[in-house]
């Protein structure tokens, strides 16, 4: 088996973080991290949803896309913001 990439295609790997906890107002936090990083290790696209559970059962959920740009930061690419709320 040989382990060379000979494509010429650049190798990618995607790393995926979550964290959680309570804040001080007992809301419940998750921060799902997805990063897309290449061969050098430079982060080129990230995919992060945060979610908050308040103790009133509302849910709010923020996801936001960026992707590298040709100044070789990251950009926003796309944000949505979806609030569930609770009958009451």
């Amino acid at each position: 088996m040989n382990d060379s990439n000979d494509s010429g295609a650049e190798e990618i790997e995607v790393i995926e973080v979550v964290t959680g906890g309570v804040d001080q107002d007992g809301n419940i936090l998750i921060d799902d991290l997805v990063a897309v990083v290449d061969q050098d290790g430079t982060v080129i696209a990230t995919d992060e949803t945060i979610a908050i559970e308040t103790i009133e059962g509302d849910v709010i959920i923020d996801e936001t896309v960026s992707a590298i740009g040709e100044d070789g930061q990251l950009h926003e690419v796309e944000e949505t913001l979806t609030v569930i709320e609770t009958e009451g």
